[in-house]
């Protein structure tokens, strides 16, 4: 058996009246240890019985009344403004329109080269996740324009050197392999110098990293509601688009409920005046809920809270991992600085995929990333450090 950091007296003491680590037993973990919260959130108990009475009390006996009576046709905006205390970003600004995140994307990006119709260059990194780089291609080639990848230190760079020529710089404040942070006010004041749109990807920060976007000043900014905010697998994603855009946004997907008078339904678009204009097909209710019904502990913690217990408990499996594993602890991909990554770790692991098997054989959830890479993620209301000793035991058993 290895021998972990012990938390000594003090450190339990923190632990025990942490109130974040009261949130544990909210969640419907069936005895396993998940770490991979960055992939896919887990669900609270009392998910279902919400979904029941929302089935029962609310769909069952009012059907299509229930759009008018039980507010399913504002969730979009009322949960935008939930994400919203949690992004940084004031009333009005977010919406949940339903969409997957790579629709999403896709109109975000259009819109973003149309406030920019001069401009010929689409700026993204090499690294980004790859569903980005296919948006972006597809979106260059529908509007003509040169997709221009750079590896993730030169985007600064191109964005100073170049930067006229770009019409949008898409990036993400965490890169989703190696967890390592952008500076997302000092990029988007880079992107504004140059006068280029800054769009953000927030999938892999959302939930668990302050982004700050309205004190950031960002331009437009998307992001998936499955991982650290826990809605549930494919739940919708969330578009941001801040007032001052607003007026002059055009996305490409014309839905009638993005339409200024969605009930006349006359056969010309006429956009809604504020959020709403990102707005496509009817709401997916039942899929909102679930997002609506993630968010609340969330919420309740406060963004900077969860922020500090993630960096706490990414630290103490740092710690634990140099103890009993040091030479995978000099294998880490990852910025040892917790202030310069985000919510999860990777480690290069040899046979990182069996590794990442054997793990889940023995009740641990990570998941590996080609070639060699493991990502170990440190969702704050549901994981423990007591759960880290535990998962740094199987992996140095295994690994």
């Amino acid at each position: 058996m290895t021998i972990q950091p012990k938390l000594g007296d003090e450190g339990s003491r923190r632990e025990k009246i942490d109130p974040l680590s009261s949130c544990l037993d909210e969640y419907a973990l069936d005895g396993r240890i998940h770490l991979n919260g960055n992939s896919l959130g887990a669900p609270r108990h009392n998910l279902v019985p919400a979904l029941e009475r929302l089935v029962s009390g609310q769909w069952a006996p009012l059907q299509v009344r229930g759009w008018f009576h039980e507010g399913w046709l504002e969730l979009p905006r009322t949960i935008g403004d939930k994400l919203g205390a949690l992004l940084g970003a004031a009333p009005g600004q977010v919406v949940v329109a339903g969409e997957t995140t790579s629709t999403t994307l896709f109109n975000v990006l259009v819109a973003a080269c149309r406030l920019r119709s001069d401009r010929p260059v689409l700026l993204a990194e090499q690294e980004s996740f790859p569903t980005d780089l296919y948006i972006a291609a597809s979106v260059a080639r529908l509007l003509d324009r040169d997709l221009v990848a750079v590896p993730r230190a030169d985007l600064d760079i191109r964005l100073r050197d170049h930067g006229d020529q770009v019409a949008a710089a898409l990036t993400s404040p965490v890169d989703f392999r190696t967890g390592e942070r952008r500076d997302i006010g000092a990029t988007t004041a880079l992107c504004h110098h140059a006068g280029a749109i800054s769009v953000w990807d927030l999938s892999h920060a959302a939930g668990v990293l302050p982004v700050d976007l309205d004190a950031n000043d960002v331009d437009l900014a998307v992001g998936c509601g499955y991982k650290y905010l826990g809605g549930g697998p494919g739940a919708p994603a969330f578009t941001y688009v801040p007032a001052r855009h607003q007026p002059d946004v055009d996305f490409p997907l014309a839905g009638w409920h993005g339409h200024a008078r969605p009930f006349t339904m006359v056969p010309g678009f006429e956009p809604a005046d504020g959020i709403d204009r990102a707005r496509t097909g009817t709401p997916p209710v039942l899929s909102l809920a679930g997002l609506d019904h993630a968010l609340d502990p969330l919420l309740e913690a406060g963004i900077e809270a969860l922020y500090r217990r993630s960096r706490e408990l990414s630290d103490y499996f740092l710690a634990c991992l140099e103890e009993s594993r040091p030479d995978l602890a000099r294998q880490l991909v990852s910025p040892r600085d917790a202030r310069r990554r985000g919510g999860h770790l990777a480690v290069r692991v040899p046979d990182a995929e069996r590794v990442e098997h054997e793990l889940a054989e023995r009740g641990v959830h990570v998941d590996s990333r080609p070639p060699d890479l493991i990502r170990f993620a440190f969702a704050p209301l549901y994981v423990t450090k007591d759960h880290i000793r535990q998962v740094v035991d199987i992996l140095t058993a295994v690994a």
